[in-house]
């Protein structure tokens, strides 16, 4: 696990280093400006740590299949913009009404409301950008595959929906199955298409691309149950972010509903599901294994 979280390190670091450069003040040539406040906004949104674990997905699983890894890299920072911006919105004082991200202010907080609504349109254009520009050196045919996977989770059958129903949620609590398909969108359609999107970039067949969105489905619902078990079990320092809020709001989760003992079960059971997907990929497979194993284990 040593050797894995360096390399997480290693890709976050270089993750950071990118996006640091996608987002400077200089305009694009088919850019006017860059509005200095805005663009201090996006940066303060996206430049502030964190594990980086959708891009580092992305590189790993085009990595599994023969892809590119710069390519990748830039497929990843793209889909971490658009994560970002979800972030950003959902801090708002309309949405979760949250002060700290990362243990950091955010960005409504630093700035002001306009200004983070507009941050978070910008990241989300942006994303869909970066995939489709010049520099991103895939075919056309990949390109708008990938902007059509990347469309289709983060909208409202994906992550903007799964947010929808979380809001509903406080009024009125869902089942089981309610929770699973909240959380399959808001949280687990961006990790899916992390690992799909590797698959996309690799050109890779079609048994190939469902083992990988097979796998994200897998581990991000085991994403989000570890989520569920630390709002409950840590504290907002280890956590970066407030803590506690869905039992105070009276939102539902699994870990609510059959216990922290079913909870640790189904997590073993999602990582061995995982882990069972990639295993006729031999040793090549590891990293991303591993990464199953690290989203269940996480401290924070």
């Amino acid at each position: 696990m040593i050797a894995f979280e360096t390399r997480l390190r290693q890709g976050a670091a270089k993750t950071e280093a990118l996006l640091s450069e996608l987002l400077s003040d200089i305009p694009l040539t088919s850019e006017i400006a860059r509005p200095p406040t805005l663009m201090a906004a996006m940066r303060h949104a996206v430049l502030n740590g964190g594990k980086r674990l959708r891009p580092f997905l992305v590189v790993e699983s085009a990595l599994l299949l023969g892809g590119d890894a710069e390519v990748a890299a830039r497929v990843g920072a793209a889909l971490e913009c658009l994560h970002s911006y979800s972030l950003v919105h959902d801090d708002l004082p309309a949405m979760d009404d949250d002060d700290l991200r990362r243990g950091k202010p955010t960005v409504h907080i630093v700035f002001d409301e306009a200004t983070a609504i507009l941050a978070g349109d910008s990241l989300l254009t942006y994303a869909f950008d970066i995939i489709a520009a010049p520099e991103t050196h895939l075919a056309d045919r990949q390109k708008t595959e990938l902007i059509l996977a990347l469309a289709r989770a983060a909208g409202a059958g994906g992550m903007a929906g799964g947010q929808a129903l979380d809001l509903a949620s406080e009024k009125h609590a869902p089942d089981e199955a309610g929770i699973i398909t909240l959380q399959a969108m808001k949280t687990g359609a961006l990790i899916r298409f992390a690992c799909e999107a590797g698959a996309i970039i690799a050109g890779a067949s079609a048994e190939d691309r469902q083992a990988l969105k097979t796998f994200g489905e897998k581990i991000g619902l085991a994403f989000q149950l570890a989520d569920d078990i630390l709002d409950l079990t840590s504290d907002s320092q280890a956590m970066g972010k407030a803590t506690g809020k869905d039992a105070a709001r009276g939102k539902g989760t699994l870990v609510g509903l059959r216990g922290m003992d079913w909870a640790d079960a189904t997590l073993t059971r999602l990582v061995d599901g995982a882990a069972a997907l990639l295993a006729p990929y031999g040793d090549k497979a590891s990293v991303l294994i591993d990464t199953a194993h690290f989203v269940a284990n996480r401290k924070s």
